[in-house]
């Protein structure tokens, strides 16, 4: 499997925790507004810059 590839798939995977954190503590009202706001943010850029890498790779074959 290719190293981009793996790479992807952990940052997605950060990114949809962190999403489900955020949306938690929203829901919770369990911290304040920026630290959400931020986590939210860099959860957002994780999961699509995975999403990109494994979209953009290429297989070895």
């Amino acid at each position: 499997m290719n190293v981009k590839r793996i790479f992807g798939t952990v940052l997605t995977i950060l990114g949809i925790v962190g999403l489900v954190y955020t949306g938690s503590g929203l829901i919770n009202q369990d911290t304040t507004q920026m630290t959400l706001i931020v986590v939210g943010v860099i959860a957002l850029l994780f999961f699509f810059s995975g999403i990109g890498l494994i979209k953009n790779t290429k297989d070895e074959g």
